[in-house]
């Protein structure tokens, strides 16, 4: 699943940090983080209630 916005992200981070990506560097960074928008993607579909806070301590 190709984010179209993932390349320009990393563009941008990378510049904001001062650091040049170029070819298959900079394509591995961006695969990356596709990944990682992927796996996100099931957590970031879960609906948030108002009243929904974080617990203060784990206790598992």
């Amino acid at each position: 699943m190709a984010n179209k916005k993932v390349p320009a992200y990393v563009d941008g981070a990378a510049a904001l940090h001062g650091l040049t990506l170029k070819g298959e560097e900079r394509d591995r960074v961006i695969l990356q983080f596709e990944r990682l928008a992927e796996i996100a993607a099931p957590l970031l579909a879960v609906p948030i209630q108002p009243d929904d806070e974080p617990a203060p301590v784990f206790e598992p």
